[in-house]
């Protein structure tokens, strides 16, 4: 019952009143040390109540909490060093990481507890000192990767055609080699030793991201921008494709162009991912994927509506004229593409002056050009302003976001001899077995001082405001008099704040 209380009151609006109740209940706790701790007991969900605070952004309470979690190692003027107990917040052995709850949660106000001591101190050191070596490290072993990659995919096995052309378009002077064809000369050999590095990236990767789905959740794995979720979609189908290229050179069977194609295109849109090592870069990854999962979904659906209405009305301008004097409506399908492409401005109106085109086709273009070009577009790049305004206001916030949730990967990924433990353990001090993290604090008295005088003076203009707005309200019922009332209020209130503030002021010195 008490352990139910306590995640009541992390939830409660009135933080003050939770925080008494909160010290108030744990003080008839019998267990304060130890297993049996009211504050070690999870919730249903496996939460804490200190966790359970950090989820829901409630930074009055993470603040009360982390106060009485402190130890003052010692003081000398200024200076004060200080222990925080960090054994819930450090994710080094923790199976649900108090660092990855607060940035795989949607409430904005948990990761303003990213910007607060000690989790602020200790995100910097892990990514100072392991984070950012080890990831610009992945990041270039990744690009190398694809270059061999890329290679592997530019000197494919390939041989001259030798059957006869069924048509006059037909353009094809190359054809895939069989599997007994493919690897004959030394520079076969060369490509072989490529082709496997790049099956053991694939399979590498499929290992390492499967256990991640499974213990989180495709929903919350795949669906948190911060996380990578975009990314990581991107990653594993890059995996599969891979391996499905791999299936069809085994069995010599044509067109693993098809998924050669797609794995290129994957792999080094995947790159991006790596651009959130960088303050620069890490914002703009962020509006990329609002972007797209966001507007460019949404806008999809009526650009395809759109793109279909005219390219179906295109076709059929041009079905009864010859094909080969105007070829880009020759069939339906060149003609959808032909359309998306004059809706992106890619390409001009087609036309051949030295034919009469039908009449109809300079209709059906000209208002294909109105709402296509002139609406639709400018109605894109509108919803990406407004995401890109609405990003950039927060891009530091989710830069530190990103940067927590990429420390906590590389935490798991990697090895505990290349990542060992930050902070301290109690023991050195004999606090028992809890990790600790050491914390210089410098206090500037004179900075304190003129606080006090600040709230001062602010405290007396707030007094003499809402006198003086309440006797602005019972005096005068004409306009003119109420601002000669005003004018003649502010000058007197300018005058009392300041004799008052200065009274403080000398008083105090």
């Amino acid at each position: 019952i008490g352990n139910t209380v306590l995640h009541v009151l992390v939830l409660q609006p009135n933080k003050t009143f939770a925080c008494h109740m909160y010290s108030l209940i744990l003080s008839y706790d019998r267990n304060k040390e130890g297993p049996g701790s009211l504050e070690l007991i999870p919730n249903n969900e496996g939460l804490t109540p200190f966790k359970l605070a950090g989820v829901e952004g409630n930074t009055v309470m993470f603040q009360y909490l982390m106060q009485k979690r402190k130890q003052n190692l010692w003081s000398f003027g200024p200076l004060t060093t200080v222990l925080y107990d960090i054994t819930e917040i450090d994710s080094w052995a923790e199976d649900q990481s108090f660092l990855e709850l607060i940035v795989s949660t949607k409430k904005r106000e948990a990761r303003q507890i990213l910007d607060l001591t000690p989790v602020k101190e200790l995100v910097s050191l892990k990514w100072n000192m392991y984070g950012r070596p080890y990831f610009c490290f992945l990041a270039l072993f990744y690009i190398l990767y694809m270059v061999c990659f890329t290679m592997c995919c530019v000197y494919r096995p390939l041989k001259p055609r030798t059957g006869n052309r069924t048509s006059s378009r037909d353009n094809t002077v190359y054809v895939q080699k069989m599997l007994q064809e493919s690897y004959v000369a030394y520079e076969d050999e060369l490509r072989l030793v490529g082709e496997l590095i790049t099956v053991i990236g694939a399979v590498v990767i499929l290992v390492l991201e499967i256990p991640d789905i499974l213990r989180v959740g495709a929903a919350k794995y795949f669906g948190q921008t911060i996380l990578g979720g975009p990314f990581h979609i991107i990653v594993i189908t890059y995996a599969c494709m891979i391996l499905v290229t791999m299936v069809m050179r085994l069995t010599s069977t044509t067109g693993e162009v098809v998924p050669m194609s797609f794995a290129l295109v994957l792999g080094w849109c995947n790159v991006m991912y790596f651009a959130r090592g960088f303050q620069m870069l890490g914002p703009f990854t962020i509006m990329i994927q609002k972007m797209i999962f966001g507007d460019l979904m949404r806008f999809c659906w009526l650009m395809a509506v759109v793109i279909l209405g005219f390219a179906s009305a295109f076709y059929i301008i041009f079905q009864t004229e010859n094909p080969e004097n105007l070829g880009q409506f020759y069939n339906y399908p060149m003609s959808l593409f032909t359309t998306f492409e004059l809706f992106l401005t890619i390409i001009d109106g087609p036309a051949n002056y030295d034919v009469d085109l039908p009449f109809m086709y300079s209709v059906v273009y000209f208002a294909f050009a109105i709402i296509a070009t002139l609406l639709m577009l400018n109605l894109l790049i509108a919803m990406m302003g407004d995401t890109h305004w609405r990003v950039a206001h927060e891009q530091d916030e989710l830069w530190r976001a990103q940067v927590v949730a990429t420390t906590v990967m590389l935490e798991r990924k990697l090895p505990r001899c290349l990542w060992p433990r930050s902070g301290i353990c109690g023991r050195e001090f004999g606090l028992g077995d809890r990790w600790y993290l050491r914390i210089e604090d410098r206090v500037d008295p004179n900075k304190h001082k003129m606080m006090r005088y600040t709230e001062a003076f602010k405290a007396q203009d707030r007094d003499n405001y809402d006198k003086g707005s309440e006797k602005l309200e019972t005096n005068g019922d004409t306009l003119y008099k109420k601002e000669l009332s005003a004018l003649s209020l502010s000058r007197s209130t300018s005058r009392t704040s300041s004799h008052r503030g200065w009274e403080i002021l000398r008083r105090n010195t």
